[in-house]
């Protein structure tokens, strides 16, 4: 099987849906196969985030230390399980938010409905736990009469603290760096709180989030890389790096070149990448819970630098030095004082008949089951954004005008391909809370043709400032952590915390019926469920 490289996967692409089909009729027919769903087929029957009921009870201290979260978490999973135990237990993992929380009670359901399905979709049920949450932290921020931004400080998870599952922190928390670079941006953008007319109020509103990388959870997390180097009689020595890997318009392609072409000293334009074909290359394990930069990033790191190893010890023959003197950069092999070519090492080893082809498997460290205590994850990811809304009180009309965000991710490997994950997740979140809509009525699907499903476009995109914060974790390669799932999780919060400091109306449920708001507004009313939430 050959994979084809796509723009976005975000979760759709984990449940079965038509691939074991033509792969059955591929092998009866000996001929290729090719699926193609109607735009109202697809919109059916392909898994849906699961719409999720959450109750949410936080206690603290006057000085603003929390002290317990209860909660129970009801996920409509549709007609048929899907992933929705694994959802909702990631939901349930995350359900008291990034802070430090001496006794938690979390109980979550998932259920069966006569609904289209709920599966895998970005953010894998911490998007619907943190919303809950989030929207609860600024409630008790206003009731004890602290600043939203210190009392998640005060609170804040870091190094040496324990989570709700009893996995302790020992390194790389930077959710209060996250915070001051967020609370510095809010401040330089003061003037914007200004809006251009009477009857439009603006208010900045903030939330914050972490994230799991890798499966977790005692699943076993591993990945396969292979590494092969040649001489091109124009351009020197090459390298290609292959793994299964799917590449669902991640970056994964740059950021395994990069890994490679920095442990085998090579330029990056002289190594590939071969992914997703089965014949060709190993497995290296799904695309999901932000892991491929972690997993399948540290199988290509140890086998390039395994290779690495072989090329100093056959160079160290031929230069009659110690392999450990041997630096390789820029395409070469540099000991005192002298310079070769890398093609020149690898020709040596191919004379002598060693393998230049080698691959390895790469194990992330062992977690645990929910409920053994330990190490439920290999690593967090943790972000903080602030968003500034302007809603129109003669409309209810919710517009993002701005958005900072702050996100630990560990090491950037990448930084261009880092912001468009940043900026997309934003996006998306802004759709999820104001305008995408999956309606269902009596169990019968409405939204069947895109028309009918608002997917946010380049006119409700806001301006976006990004601040990466890098807080290492030992075992990620060069200290990376997964991001793909991170950056769209808070955005929810952000924007309806924003809306309630700019009206006083609380929105208890996604997306944001500008009508329904509208009404609020006009009856005073301090809380609104949207008109398909009632």
């Amino acid at each position: 099987m050959v994979g084809t490289l796509i723009g976005g996967g975000f979760g759709g692409k984990e449940d079965v849906m038509g691939q074991i089909h033509v792969a059955l009729l591929a092998q009866v027919t000996g001929r290729p196969v090719k699926m193609l769903y109607s735009r109202s087929e697809s919109l059916i029957t392909h898994p849906k985030r699961h719409a999720t009921l959450i109750r949410v009870k936080t206690g603290a201290k006057r000085d603003g230390r929390l002290t317990a979260v209860e909660a129970e978490l009801y996920g409509d999973t549709g007609a048929y399980a899907s992933l929705g135990e694994k959802v909702m237990t990631r939901a349930t993992t995350h359900a008291s938010g990034p802070y430090d929380v001496p006794h938690v009670k979390v109980d979550c359901y998932a259920m069966y409905t006569n609904n289209p399905p709920g599966g895998a979709f970005r953010g894998f049920g911490v998007t619907q736990s943190a919303f809950a949450v989030e929207s609860n932290m600024d409630i008790l921020a206003h009731e004890l009469g602290l600043d939203p931004i210190e009392f998640r400080r005060i609170n804040a998870l870091r190094v040496g603290s324990v989570t709700c599952t009893g996995q302790v922190l020992r390194e790389s928390v930077g959710l209060l760096e996250c915070l001051d670079k967020v609370e510095a941006g809010i401040r330089e953008s003061v003037n914007w709180e200004i809006g251009d007319r009477a009857t439009k109020v603006r208010a900045w509103g903030i939330a914050a989030a972490y994230k799991n990388t890798g499966l977790g959870g005692g699943a076993p997390d591993k990945a396969e890389a292979e590494i092969e180097v040649w001489v091109d009689p124009l351009r020197g020595a090459m390298a290609e790096v292959r793994t299964s890997s799917a590449e669902m318009g991640q970056g994964l392609p740059a950021v395994l070149a990069q890994i490679t072409a920095e442990e085998l000293g090579l330029p990056y334009d002289r190594v590939r990448v071969l992914l997703s074909d089965t014949d060709l290359t190993p497995d290296g394990g799904p695309t999901t819970a932000s892991r491929q930069t972690y997993v399948s990033g540290n199988a290509a790191r140890y086998a390039a630098r395994s290779m690495r190893d072989m090329l100093a010890s056959v160079a160290s023959e031929h230069l009659e030095l110690p392999p450990d003197q041997l630096v390789f950069a820029d395409g070469q092999i540099r000991a005192d004082g002298r310079t070769i070519g890398i093609e020149e090492a690898i020709r040596w080893a191919q004379e002598e008949g060693r393998p230049t082809r080698l691959s390895f498997e790469y194990w992330a460290p062992e977690t645990q089951p929910l409920g053994t205590g330990g190490d439920m994850h290999v690593a967090f990811s943790f972000a903080v954004q602030a968003a500034l809304v302007e809603v129109d009180t003669e409309t209810g009309e919710v517009r993002v005008l701005k958005v900072i965000g702050a996100h630990d991710v560990g090491r950037a490997i990448n930084p261009q391909t880092l912001k468009g994950q940043v900026e997309g997740g934003i996006v998306m979140g802004i759709g999820n809370a104001l305008t995408e809509h999956y309606i269902v009525e009596n169990g019968v699907p409405w939204t069947n043709v895109l028309a009918r499903y608002k997917i946010p476009s380049i006119k409700h995109t806001p301006e976006i400032v990004s601040f990466i914060v890098e807080h290492e974790t030992s075992d990620g390669p060069y200290g990376a952590k997964g991001v793909g799932e991170l950056p769209s999780i808070p955005t929810n919060p952000a924007i309806t915390n924003a809306i309630t400091n700019a009206v006083g109306v609380r929105v208890m449920s996604l997306p944001v019926d500008q009508d329904a708001l509208l009404r609020a507004m006009k009856a005073g009313q301090k809380e609104v469920l949207t008109a398909w939430g009632e």
